[in-house]
């Protein structure tokens, strides 16, 4: 997950909205009101397709969400199979973060190795338990992945 986001108010012009998501290098951003909930998406794809001067103009409002706590299967599920290119995540109404393609692919990357047996485990965070030694969580260390990987 990607935190702090990048936001625009619903007040906020198309001109200017353009400029964030190629200044930022992304390609949609959230529409959220004055406490923080999430009204909407704003992609590329809305500002080439729709009419309007503000983000509550050509916002996508039917934007599925997920919760801090959502597996990652089911995120894959919504960037793969759903076709979505970002999920914000929201916690009691608030926006909080959103995750991308790229966060997924970079957690694809993320290796942890267990120090007692070698075994290897993808993930944010090392396992509870090595798959093969049953070592704790505390014999795992970080591998940096080469770009090639």
């Amino acid at each position: 997950m990607s935190a702090p986001v990048h936001t625009v108010s619903p007040d906020a012009l198309v001109g200017d909205i353009a400029n964030l998501l190629r200044s930022k290098g992304i390609s949609g951003v959230p529409v959220i009101d004055a406490a923080g909930a999430l009204l909407g998406l704003v992609s590329e794809f809305d500002l080439l397709a729709k009419s309007g001067a503000t983000a509550a103009d050509v916002m996508t409002t039917s934007v599925i969400s997920v919760s801090a706590g959502t597996p990652i299967a089911d995120v894959r599920h919504l960037l793969v199979d759903r076709h979505f290119r970002r999920v914000p995540v929201v916690v009691q109404g608030e926006l909080v973060g959103i995750v991308s393609r790229g966060d997924v692919v970079a957690l694809l990357a993320t290796e942890w190795v267990c120090r007692a047996c070698g075994e290897a485990v993808r993930g944010d965070h090392p396992s509870e338990v090595c798959p093969r030694c049953h070592a704790g969580s505390d014999r795992f260390v970080l591998e940096e992945q080469s770009p090639g990987f």
